[in-house]
């Protein structure tokens, strides 16, 4: 049986989700007081969460990709399989408290659905290693609808101020019920949002069919930190955002207990 929780963490781009996750790690380490192992998988294109989490990579998924095409033009009998899981295996950047998986870019020639199956195998395999897998995902959850990832236990669906950010909130909970993918809980955060206007954001979603379950501030110091190229990860303590994701952690890992 799977021991790791899987929380993918999903938004329209420019909503601050990877933000969140990085800041969602932070949280649940501090709930477990160090005691906890987290995969954290950079499943976006544009790969920000290292970033965010201050820690560099070498590889990606997608230039393992490349490279066993590649190989695959040269062999035929080529394992492409167990060579896969080795490699993944091999760019997985670790630390003290969570390892660091990154997808990259999963464009070029080729078919990549063998590829994707073998992904998804893998994170169910490496799932059961960790206590958390926490997932940066595409805006669209292409990675999701391409069944590239496992089950999962808690999406959180992340909002703005913006109608866009709002009506792909929706769409992402009408993709979530149509693919093949068990998602056990929807977590719908609404960030970046000013004072005083909390009750309105949470009107507005509503008027859509969408509960606001948590709400974090606009924070000035993530924009700093962004501006000077620190990691949110390492926000202080009583930053209005980690502050207000403290909060949202524990409701989130309570519901999970559930």
């Amino acid at each position: 049986m799977r021991k790791g929780k899987v929380i993918a963490v999903a938004g329209k781009g420019g909503t601050g989700k990877t933000a969140i996750a990085a800041l969602l790690i932070r949280s649940i380490i501090e709930a477990s007081n160090d005691d906890v192992c987290i995969l954290a998988v950079d499943a976006d294109a544009d790969s920000n969460l290292p970033d965010a989490l201050g820690i560099s990579y070498d590889k990606s998924v997608g230039d393992i990709r490349e490279e066993l095409l590649d190989a695959k033009q040269h062999d035929v009998t080529l394992d492409v399989r167990s060579k896969f899981e080795g490699k993944i295996a091999e760019i997985i950047e670790e630390t003290d408290y969570f390892d660091l998986l990154v997808m990259g870019r999963p464009e070029g020639p080729g078919c990549y659905c063998p590829v994707n199956h073998i992904l998804r195998l893998t994170i169910d395999t490496l799932a059961k290693n960790y206590d958390y897998v926490v997932i940066d995902c595409e805006a669209g959850l292409e990675h999701l609808s391409r069944r590239t990832t496992t089950d999962v236990d808690t999406m959180i669906v992340v909002l703005d101020t913006t109608l866009k950010s709002i009506k792909t909130a929706l769409r992402l909970k009408k993709i979530a019920d149509e693919i093949d993918v068990d998602v056990r809980r929807m977590f719908v955060i609404a960030n970046k949002i000013p004072d005083g206007y909390e009750g309105t954001i949470k009107e507005e979603a509503r008027g859509y069919g969408i509960e606001v379950d948590g709400i974090i501030p606009f924070d000035p110091q993530i924009v700093d930190y962004d501006t000077r190229g620190k990691p949110v990860m390492d926000l202080p303590d009583d930053s209005v955002s980690v502050t207000a994701m403290k909060r949202i952690t524990s409701q989130i890992i309570n519901a999970q207990a559930l």
